[in-house]
């Protein structure tokens, strides 16, 4: 028995068109013939925006007119805002960290503009070790009137920590 002869045929057969992709070429070309014609009016509207135009619907819309109490209740959250941010946050966070200790953990640190005031929460291993931080937060340079507002010693905690709320005046507010 001889092995059978092999043709090999390297030039593959013309294909000829067929309908479906035909059609899927139609509509591909609709499909882009459309948003190209979106695209120039989206871009017309946007220039005439960009030069003054009146946005789409302005006129029908009424402005409303606020009452004087409105804009001044707006005008005072504003003002709060904007003397919470001008704190001296850096001068306050040095004078907490200025009295830090080993002992005792600061969970919360709220300052107040408008009364200029500082609340801290923290929490210390024990009760000397609040007092101690208390005695070296009285002594930081932008702090005055330091005082706890509130303790407990937490017995449900193996180590019976105490939790305590100080409160202090901030020196140097405008």
């Amino acid at each position: 028995m001889s092995p059978r002869r092999l043709e090999l045929d390297y030039v593959a057969p013309t294909r000829r068109p067929r309908a479906l992709g035909l059609l899927v070429l139609a509509i591909g070309l609709a499909v882009a013939g459309t948003l190209v014609e979106r695209y120039r009016e989206v871009r017309i509207a946007l220039q005439g925006f960009e030069t003054g135009g009146a946005l789409p619907g302005a006129e029908r819309r009424a402005l409303r007119a606020r009452s004087p109490q409105t804009l001044e209740a707006e005008a005072k959250r504003v003002d709060a805002t904007l003397r919470q941010l001008a704190l001296p946050w850096g001068s306050i966070i040095e004078s907490v960290e200025s009295a830090n200790t080993r002992d005792v953990a600061i969970l919360q640190l709220q300052p107040d503009a408008q009364q200029g005031q500082l609340r801290l929460g923290a929490e210390a291993r024990t009760q000397q070790a609040m007092l101690d931080y208390l005695q070296r937060l009285a002594a930081a340079r932008g702090l005055a009137d330091v005082h706890v507002v509130n303790h407990q010693v937490q017995v449900e905690d193996p180590y019976h920590p105490v939790r305590f709320t100080v409160q202090a005046s901030l020196k140097g507010l405008p």
